[in-house]
């Protein structure tokens, strides 16, 4: 998705499956802790239902609707963890095992010479 979207822009717009079915309205926006990326958003799929959290990548805007390549009998089927909190790390993760998306954990940094140590002498 694109990530210059005001994620407050998303909010109330209405969201569609994989097959052009409607799910609901977007209620919430969540961001990434390290990047401020909008990344999950709560989809509210009924007057008495509860908000489900799909992915915003790989979700598309298209004609000022949000498109999410799932069906939706699996974002309905989502954990749902309320909405108006904080998701921790392990929630997330749930998430992202729901949809089949990718976990793996981000390159290590590489090593760096900051300097010599104090005590030791150049040669």
């Amino acid at each position: 998705m694109q990530t210059d979207i005001d994620p407050r822009s998303l909010i109330g717009r209405k969201a569609f499956d994989r097959k052009g079915t409607k799910i609901g309205t977007i209620d919430e926006v969540y961001l990434d802790d390290a990047t401020g990326v909008p990344e999950w958003a709560a989809i509210r799929t009924g007057l008495f239902s509860r908000d489900a959290f799909v992915p915003l990548e790989p979700s598309e805007l298209v004609d000022g609707t949000l498109r999410v390549p799932y069906d939706r009998a699996l974002i309905k089927d989502a954990p749902g963890f309320g909405v108006g909190r904080h998701l921790s790390p392990e929630q997330e993760l749930q998430l992202y095992h729901h949809y089949g998306l990718d976990t793996a954990s981000p390159p290590p940094l590489p090593d760096h010479d900051f300097g010599r140590l104090a005590g030791s002498e150049e040669t």
